[in-house]
């Protein structure tokens, strides 16, 4: 997984490189609303989802606030899961 910083994350949503955003429930207030924003401005879809620390461990790092998704298919399948549409299951 290659983690941006937030300029990156910024950078690559206004470039249309990522197809999903995920933004943690517990991230800041201006965090959320700026994520937010650019996705909506820029066609991208988001979710407010899961704590930063739940997201992080699903992703194996430490304290990510935000996630974006540079792979169609696989935004494709987290969609359909925040959705409550397919699930993963966990051994």
């Amino acid at each position: 997984i290659k983690l941006l910083s937030f300029e990156s994350y910024k950078e690559s949503i206004m470039l249309k490189k990522v197809f999903v955003v995920i933004i943690a429930e517990d991230a800041s207030l201006t965090t959320r609303e700026k994520f937010l924003r650019y996705a909506s401005e820029n066609k991208v879809q988001a979710f407010v989802f899961g704590s930063i620390d739940e997201n992080s461990k699903a992703i194996g790092k430490k304290n990510k606030a935000i996630i974006a998704i540079k792979d169609k298919n696989f935004s494709k399948a987290v969609c359909r899961i925040i959705n409550g549409g397919d699930a993963i299951e966990q051994n």
